[in-house]
């Protein structure tokens, strides 16, 4: 896609999540769905579309490791792992901060974050400016679509916009517990846990 037409998609699916849409968009993983992350109505949509019982918080995507911590709670730990490896595939589970609603973590005071390193993720979330709530791109249960035409297929006219593009990998994220003193992967993903743990007890 050339830039002026990823540009016009850029605007108009920014316009849409502002307007409590639900949205599909490329990642480095999988494809991913989108709502405002504190946009209540667009999240309980998102779960009749994903038809995904409300009982499992989102990952909360965002356009830089910079913004985590307007969020989230970070210790040196998390710091050195957000530094090395952000924007990529890796998911960190860490506390979250006043000003995320609970109903966004289901009372658990806990959130994935995640920083992408594909362009047209990366692009839209530098122009809404706001962190999204991004599951992968699929009904509960099914394999996640890769492509902008996958997405189509599997739900038709349900989203309100979805960017033109394909995912760059087939693996979903590394996901990391980071809320208790030992370190957990719940997911494992293109990341390793030795080299999550070189990286923590690397003291440069």
């Amino acid at each position: 896609m050339d830039k002026k037409k990823l540009n016009i998609q850029i605007q108009e699916a920014s316009f849409s999540l502002l307007n409590h849409g639900v949205i599909a968009f490329p990642t480095e993983t999988v494809m991913g769905l989108g709502v405002v992350y504190n946009d209540e109505e667009a999240y309980n949509r998102l779960n009749l579309i994903k038809h995904r019982p409300d009982n499992h918080p989102y990952t909360m995507m965002l356009s830089g490791p910079d913004q985590i911590e307007k969020y989230a709670n970070i210790d040196s730990r998390s710091a050195k792992i957000i530094k090395e490896f952000m924007p990529g595939s890796i998911t960190l589970l860490l506390p979250v901060k006043d000003n995320v609603p609970e109903w966004v973590t289901h009372n658990t005071g806990v959130i994935g974050m995640r920083v992408p390193s594909n362009k047209e993720a990366l692009l839209l979330l530098k122009q809404i400016k706001i962190p999204l709530l991004v599951p992968s791109a699929n009904r509960s249960s099914e394999k996640p679509a890769l492509s902008s035409d996958e997405v189509k297929a599997i739900f038709g006219n349900e989203l309100d916009y979805i960017i033109t593009g394909k995912s760059t990998s087939s693996v979903p994220s590394t996901i990391v517990d980071l809320t208790k003193s030992e370190i957990k992967i719940i997911r494992q993903g293109p990341i390793t846990m030795e080299q999550i743990k070189a990286v923590i007890n690397d003291d440069k």
